[in-house]
């Protein structure tokens, strides 16, 4: 094996293992990895800017941007007032909560998500005097669930278009055939009856005294914006490098001078709190993957692969998915994908259908494993953390009551009907 492929597998090794045990340091140690790299001339300078897919990146910004105008304009909070007060018990309430959670995070990140929407159910949790921790869980792992529906709903999927060169419209039918979005919706249907065996006994009546006033409609017209140019993105930018990201990006500069001018006092918040850090560790990874593929490690590793001769696509497509969601329980799922997805799209012929199912199965079992654990997924840990400052200590394996069956449910579903289309 030549040195430098040795070396760069070291490097990448060292630094995906200090993500793990320092997942609070993850971006520092991502860089220190990579300005490592470059003395040592594993990565050069100009990969900092060419090894970065910026399409993605002006689409994550956008939409992080938009996700905060939503905080703000409270409609979410406004719309599930609005359901709640029609359900029968409190257990329906938690369950159209949970619900309406994760139709936004189709749109919205699914931190912001949970942070929309948890007030709403601990403030429900309050009333009918029950304890929010079932609720609370079900937000985080639905949203993340729904995350990997569409383009914008979450970094993997921003990662699986950037390899794939998928536009909006492909995550709905790609090649004539059903694509992405409808084998997680499959497996959310299943797992939200997995949920209702935990909400199925608060018969409580709900009181909700209060109405949430939406501050305004425009993120909603924004996101409409968005939505509908992406889905032409196609007919412009056939090899998506270049529009999606241009309008997100243009999108979210829109949004932040109308809320510069008509709620200047949450401009300097919504800064403050937009995910730099994210943004930052994103761009990383991009470079430290293409230091992996220059250097041949991925084609390494995909020889191994080959190797092994499994033929059966049934058993391949399987191995894929369980390890991924075996995987992405305890590590954080986008350093994983985007790792990955090169390697398995090396295990089929180019363009087969056969390479198409086992990158949409790695999408499915990366992105649904961190539904297992409190630490699998950064929804998880900010909704545990929200719980906490609740006075509400959930434990490990309370989680994992919920969110093992929850996972085994929406995987099983999606990734047989994923085989069955393929």
């Amino acid at each position: 094996m030549d040195p430098e492929l040795k070396l760069a597998v070291v490097i990448f090794a060292l630094a995906y293992v200090g993500i793990i045990a320092f997942r609070r340091y993850k971006e520092l140690i991502l860089w220190i990895a990579i300005l490592i790299a470059i003395p040592l001339k594993l990565i050069v300078p100009l990969q900092l800017i060419s090894g970065v897919e910026w399409n993605i990146i002006g689409i994550f910004v956008g939409s992080l941007i938009l996700g905060e105008l939503f905080i703000v304009s409270r409609i979410p909070e406004s719309v599930s007032d609005h359901l709640t007060r029609r359900s029968s018990s409190t257990g329906v309430a938690f369950l159209i909560i949970i619900g309406f959670a994760s139709f936004i995070s189709i749109f919205i990140d699914n931190v912001a998500t949970v942070l929309i929407v948890a007030p709403i159910a601990l403030d429900l949790a309050k009333k009918a005097k029950v304890s929010p921790v079932a609720a609370m869980v079900g937000l985080a792992i639905a949203s993340n669930l729904q995350g990997a529906a569409i383009l914008i709903g979450d970094m993997p999927s921003m990662l699986l278009a950037a390899w794939m060169k998928m536009n909006f419209l492909d995550f709905f039918f790609y090649r004539g055939k059903f694509s992405i979005f409808w084998f997680i919706e499959a497996g959310a249907v299943v797992s939200f009856l997995v949920l209702y065996l935990f909400f199925r006994r608060d018969k409580a009546k709900v009181k909700r005294e209060h109405k949430t006033e939406v501050v305004s409609m425009v993120p909603l017209y924004l996101l409409i914006i968005m939505i509908v140019l992406l889905s032409i993105a196609s007919w412009i930018d056939r090899k998506a490098e270049w529009f999606g990201g241009v309008v997100c990006v243009a999108i979210g500069a829109l949004g932040l001078i109308w809320l510069w001018k008509a709620v200047p006092e949450e401009f300097n918040g919504v800064l403050k709190r937009f995910d730099y850090r994210t943004l930052f560790f994103l761009i990383g990874v991009f470079i430290l993957v293409d230091m992996l593929i220059e250097k041949g490690v991925i084609s390494e590793v995909v020889g191994y692969f080959n190797s092994l001769a499994i033929k059966d696509e049934f058993k391949l497509l399987s191995i894929v998915v369980w390890f991924s969601v075996l995987v992405s329980a305890f590590i954080d799922n986008v350093p994983y994908i985007t790792a990955m997805i090169p390697i398995v799209k090396g295990l089929a012929p180019d363009g087969s259908e056969l390479q198409v199912m086992l990158i949409f199965g790695l999408l499915i079992g990366s992105c649904l494993g961190g539904n297992i654990t409190p630490i699998g997924a950064s929804a998880n840990i900010v909704a545990t953390g929200i719980l906490k400052r609740e006075g509400w200590d959930i434990s490990f394996m309370q989680f994992v009551k919920i969110g093992l069956p929850f996972t085994i449910a929406a995987t099983l579903s999606a990734y047989l009907i994923l085989y069955v289309v393929y």
